[in-house]
């Protein structure tokens, strides 16, 4: 393994090891981190429909569709039909999905404060043109 899958292993330990202490903490246990990122995603997509929540997490629309079912199940989201086409559902978060997704932003807060702690003004500016350039479709 070179130093850069290294530091990328460590890192990606140190996020989940963060989002899983937060949901004991919060004591959210009966949550997976996956199903908590499905939280997170149709929040940021603001209410998507099944397809395009699967175009963003890069998953088929069945699977996507059965974790879907299963949040609904647990009532952290719900499904209201498109306006514009009936054959359409968009998905809301409901206030217990929107507590969820406020506790998952809490702990990416915490990984942003424990690396930029340890950082200058100027090394996180840095990091985080290099973190774009990684995670741009370019």
């Amino acid at each position: 393994m070179n130093e850069l899958e290294k530091i990328i292993s460590k890192l990606s330990n140190m996020m989940t090891q963060v989002e899983e202490s937060s949901k004991e903490q919060f004591g959210l246990s009966e949550l997976t981190l996956t199903q908590m990122n499905y939280l997170e995603t149709i929040n940021q997509l603001e209410n998507p429909n099944i397809t395009e929540l699967a175009t963003a997490l890069k998953l088929t629309k069945p699977t996507v569709k059965v974790s879907i079912d299963k949040l609904i199940e647990r009532e952290y989201v719900y499904k209201v039909q498109s306006d514009e086409d009936r054959r359409s559902s968009h998905l809301h978060l409901t206030e217990k999905g929107k507590k969820i997704n406020q506790m998952h932003d809490f702990a990416h807060k915490q990984i942003a404060e424990s690396v930029s702690k340890r950082l200058s003004k100027t090394e996180r500016e840095i990091l985080v043109v290099l973190l774009n350039r990684v995670l741009s479709n370019k």
